[in-house]
Order: structure tokens, then sequence, then C-alpha cells
């Protein structure tokens, strides 16, 4: 499993090896020695996993938690292809603003974990693409917020060939700077806390 540390702090982004032969391929998407030598603590707990099946030029985000609760992500794209992409909008990081994409495909297979407190966003580019979550948290309606997936502050790559497809919910989501006037966003203090709580209540390696 290879590992590459993102420009937001925390998140990071996996590789597993791939097996193939003329049946077709097999390979291990998540490795718990892999992940706790890499983010220094197991994964979280996983209390819910989510599945979205979405058409090309899809946008889903930018989402987030509020913190608390807060929620941690394990993400895959298990068909398809999607640029995942991991926002830090949390207030009082080192990376605050700064965000960090990762092509998501059926070739390499590549898997990102998202901290507590980070945003999501990705772009499904082919029909039919399947992106699979675990995540620490189970839903709950009243805690899921969103900012505005085009944002020019942001500036994320959002591809330009085809005209984005956003919910009623994304397509009014208001902006980083307007969120964190407001006092919207998650403290980043408090983050690291809850994601720390959170390894604790598994066992180390």
């Amino acid at each position: 499993m290879k590992v590459r540390t993102l420009a937001v702090e925390g998140a990071l982004e996996f590789s597993p090896q791939v097996f193939g032969d003329d049946r077709g391929r097999f390979l291990s998407p998540f490795q718990e020695e892999a992940f706790a030598q890499a983010h220094g603590a197991p994964l979280f707990p996983v209390r819910q996993t989510n599945h979205s099946v979405s058409a090309r030029g899809v946008v889903r985000g930018i989402h987030y938690t509020t913190t608390p609760p807060g929620c941690a992500k394990y993400v895959y794209c298990a068909a398809g292809s999607a640029i995942d992409i991991v926002v830090d909008i949390r207030v009082g990081s080192p990376t605050f603003g700064r965000w960090d994409a990762v092509l998501m495909d059926q070739d390499h297979h590549r898997t990102m974990y998202f901290p507590v407190g980070v945003g999501h966003a990705f772009v499904a580019l082919q029909d039919n693409t399947v992106m699979s979550y675990m995540v620490s948290t189970t839903y709950v309606a009243a805690n899921e917020l969103a900012l505005d997936v085009l944002d020019p502050a942001l500036g994320l790559p959002i591809p330009q060939d085809v005209p984005p497809i956003l919910s009623e919910r994304d397509g009014v989501a208001i902006r980083l700077a307007q969120a964190a006037e407001e006092g919207l966003l998650p403290d980043y203090d408090v983050c690291r806390r809850i994601e720390q709580e959170l390894t604790q209540t598994v066992p180390s390696l």
C-alpha cells in the first residue's frame, strides 16, 4: 500500500497493490496496518457506510458535518471515475482554505482519508460512478452543511467540458468567507480532539 500525504493537514491518499490475471483483479482498498502507520492511530469505529451512484458531470459537495459531533471519512471509488476533493475549512488549521484532489478510478483504485471537520466534494467523470464511504458518525440531516463548490476564492478543479450538475441544496450553498463570518465552520482544535477521542475507542495494533 502506497501512501501520500495531501496538502490538507491530516488528509491522506492510499494506493493499494492490484493483483490481476485473466479472471480480473483483486485488491484491498483499506488495510488497517498501513493506515495506522500513516495516520498514527487505527481507523475510527465505522458507524455507517454510504454508497452513491452519479452520472457524468454530477458534483456533490462541498459537504461537512457540524463539529461536534464531527465526522471522519474513508472514501473509495468502486466503479467509474471521479475527482475527489478535500477542503480544509477548520478555523485555526495550519492549512485552512487549502484543498487537494485525487483522481479515483478503476485503474489505480486510490482511496482517501478525510479527517474530522474538513469539507468533501467530488466530480463524477463517467456515468454510473460509484463512490463508497466508511464514516465515523451516523447521518443526521440537521448536522450536515454545505459550502459553494464553485466558490471562486477556492478555485476547486471542477472540469469545464461539461456543465456541473448540482443538487438544489448545493446550488444555493454559501461561500467559505460567508460561512466563516457567520461562525458556521468547525474549529481546528475541537476537530483534533474529537478525532483523537475516536481512535481511543478502538484497540491499537
